[in-house]
């Protein structure tokens, strides 16, 4: 695990999101959501609140991808994408 992604995991972990369970995978982050919260809400706010807790992140930036589950539904959300993940067809 690096320290960006270990701080992302610290952060969230401060949140105290009543359920959710945080846990690296390799490189990546896995959110395990009770399955009644609304996967659909939580992407179309994910920019703007992973914006305004990064705040309080001061290691440098890496590539790290979120991985979001509810029980029924999933999706991904890579954050300081590579060029990689820029050209993915």
């Amino acid at each position: 695990m690096n320290t960006y992604q270990q701080k992302w995991i610290d952060v969230l972990a401060a949140a105290n999101l009543q359920g959710w369970k945080i846990e690296p995978i390799g490189e990546d982050i896995h959110v395990e959501m009770p399955h009644i919260i609304d996967l659909k809400l939580i992407r179309d706010n994910l920019p703007e609140t992973l914006a305004a807790i990064s705040l309080d992140i001061t290691v440098p930036k890496e590539r790290l991808r979120f991985q979001f589950h509810n029980g029924y539904e999933n999706f991904e959300y890579v954050l300081n994408p590579g060029e990689a993940d820029l050209t993915k067809a």
